[in-house]
């Protein structure tokens, strides 16, 4: 069985150029810098956004998954940074940083009890916007100067990544939750490339995950590594379409029990008003097969008519999972999906359009290490071990430089607000 090099055996990749580079997570100081300026603009933009889209009259929505005040929450990206680098004595650990460090009161007395915890949905006492955008610029200022002081090494540089990595995990939320809502943001959609056939894997044996003494930052549920004989495999070049995903609902997709997992199918008895097409889609059809079909969804607030080959998106795993039954196919593996993104490239193998979700459950690998700031927060994997899908790739609202084979979020299977979507394989 041929061996495909595995991430764990190939050498370090270069020292990053620019700040829009995959592998960010090994900056060094200078880079670093620019790239925390770029993303704080990021977020003093996409607040600027939000403002003016709720000055346009938006009528209010209930409270859903995933969403919260967006000031809150582009104070809580200031505040994290500040509560691990400024406030925090033991910062130069990287890595190993106690869980609860000694902590420096903040530049904000109520910082803590503003955003160091999500707010209940009617929120009252939280600082207006100017106060926010004021605290996210000190608090920047205060991260670039101790910066330019840290240590050239992979521990004192830990907690700068870091902040970097949350900014930007949090941009695409503020991008989620402006969909959730129909805000019209005016984010538009990249071109869908054409469609190209599945693409066929030799056997070989591929290495998932990161050794303990490899460079740079890396998620808890990123690290360890296991070592697994994969056969021969046929794995879509791209993700599932709307086309595609029409037709399955054409056939009645959404009434069928055969076709759902047990957990998926009490998922959609939950569901209100009988859901009968993914979320935002307000019609959907393929029909007669190769005409092309019509799937009009609520995109940032317009209901506009989503492109055939464009990925279907906003799924969630059981969805995903049905849909892959009904075809006879089923949803790509953690390994098969980074070798076709690994080996595909140059034969079509095209990702970034939507996060994918894989086959299976979130398990730790072997070797596999806790960080000190997780716990407790979404981020956590410990507690989605086991329970969790695991999802690959990017979306068109991920940041250039968080748009890595090597990223591994998760998400409980039911999760449907975000840019989520997959692809198929052979059975």
């Amino acid at each position: 069985m041929p061996a495909l090099p595995g991430p764990a055996s190939r050498p370090a990749h270069a020292t990053p150029q620019s700040i829009d580079s995959p592998d960010m997570r090994r900056a060094g100081r200078e880079l670093l810098s620019l790239a925390l300026i770029d993303a704080r603009n990021h977020t003093l933009h996409l607040l600027s956004l939000w403002e003016q889209a709720q000055e346009r009259g938006t009528a209010p929505m209930p409270p859903q998954q995933g969403v919260v005040p967006p000031f809150w929450l582009g104070g809580h990206v200031a505040w994290f940074s500040e509560w691990w680098i400024a406030r925090n004595t033991q910062r130069a650990f990287g890595l190993d940083c106690p869980a609860r460090p000694t902590r420096l009161a903040s530049i904000e007395p109520r910082a803590d009890d503003w955003w160091s915890l999500p707010p209940a949905a009617a929120v009252t006492g939280l600082p207006d916007a100017e106060a926010t955008r004021a605290y996210l610029l000190e608090t920047l200022e205060c991260t670039l100067d101790l910066l330019a002081r840290a240590a050239e090494t992979d521990a004192g540089l830990y907690f700068y990544r870091l902040a970097l990595l949350h900014e930007d995990l949090r941009g695409e939320q503020l991008i989620v939750m402006a969909q959730s809502l129909g805000l019209p943001l005016d984010i538009e959609l990249s071109p869908a490339a054409a469609p190209r056939a599945p693409l066929l894997m030799p056997a070989t044996h591929w290495t998932l995950g990161r050794p303990a003494d490899a460079p740079g930052l890396a998620l808890s549920q990123e690290t360890g590594t296991v070592r697994i004989a994969v056969p021969e495999f046929e794995i879509d070049a791209q993700p599932v379409s709307w086309q595609q995903f029409a037709e399955f609902v054409d056939d009645g997709g959404y009434d069928r029990q055969d076709l759902w997992h047990a957990g998926g199918w009490q998922w959609l008895a939950a569901q209100s008003e009988g859901r009968r097409a993914p979320r935002h889609v307000e019609q959907i059809g393929a029909g007669p097969r190769g005409a092309g079909g019509a799937v009009l969804q609520r995109r940032f607030g317009r209901m506009v008519q989503a492109g055939n080959h464009h990925a279907a998106v906003h799924l969630c795993w059981w969805e995903a999972d049905a849909w892959a039954r009904w075809a006879g196919r089923r949803i790509a593996t953690e390994v098969e999906w980074e070798i076709a993104a690994h080996a595909g490239a140059h034969r079509g193998f095209g990702w970034g359009g939507v996060h994918e979700w894989m086959a299976g459950t979130l398990q730790a690998w072997p070797g596999w290490r806790a960080d000190p700031w997780s716990s407790g927060t979404e981020f956590d994997p410990v507690p989605a071990f086991g329970t969790a899908r695991v999802l690959r790739g990017s979306s068109f609202a991920t940041r250039a430089r968080m748009r890595s084979m090597h990223w591994r979020g998760f998400a409980p299977p039911a999760r449907d607000d975000g840019f989520f979507g997959f692809r198929s394989c052979s059975i």
